[in-house]
């Protein structure tokens, strides 16, 4: 973190290259990763000098150990706030995206029976009644705004959710 900036390799990002590089130790030990967001930048600067001219560590030392446990403290918060990914729904993401295409673009026919049709070929037996219910929930919350991870235009969207009344 130190040296890298002081050596000045690149013509540009000596100092993010440096904290990135910060990184690897951490990551390798499974530990949190250190992220200097929010870190004022004339601290930082400060912390950086007293290094080079004064060859003191003692205020980059505090400043590192200040924003890593800022850092943890950030991302054990955002780690506890994701799911788990859904193993059924990311095994069959496309062939979910293309059973609500199907089913939005032929809105006169039967959803359920296009959704069955449409998993037929795609997905194992055992796994037909979760998919079938994971198609249904994609079709309760489907949006003006997800429309183009389905392929689906606005007119194919207003014409289904106009038969659906």
């Amino acid at each position: 973190m130190v040296q890298l900036p002081y050596l000045q390799p690149f013509a540009d990002v000596n100092k993010r290259t440096s904290r990135l590089a910060t990184n690897l130790p951490l990551i390798r030990a499974k530990l949190c990763p250190l992220t200097f967001l929010g870190v004022p930048e004339q601290a930082y600067t400060r912390a950086l000098l007293g290094v080079y001219e004064l060859a003191r560590i003692e205020l980059l030392r505090d400043l590192y150990l200040w924003a890593y446990e800022r850092s943890t403290q950030e991302y054990i918060s955002i780690k506890q706030d994701l799911s788990e990914p859904d193993p059924l729904r990311l095994t069959y993401r496309n062939t979910i995206k293309h059973t609500v295409h199907a089913v939005v673009t032929q809105p006169d026919r039967n959803p359920l029976e296009v959704v069955r049709q449409s998993l037929l070929t795609s997905v194992l037996e055992a796994d037909i009644g979760d998919v079938v219910a994971l198609v249904i929930e994609e079709l309760r919350r489907l949006h003006e705004g997800v429309l183009a991870r389905y392929g689906l235009c606005p007119s194919e969207f207003a014409r289904w959710k106009a038969s659906q009344n």
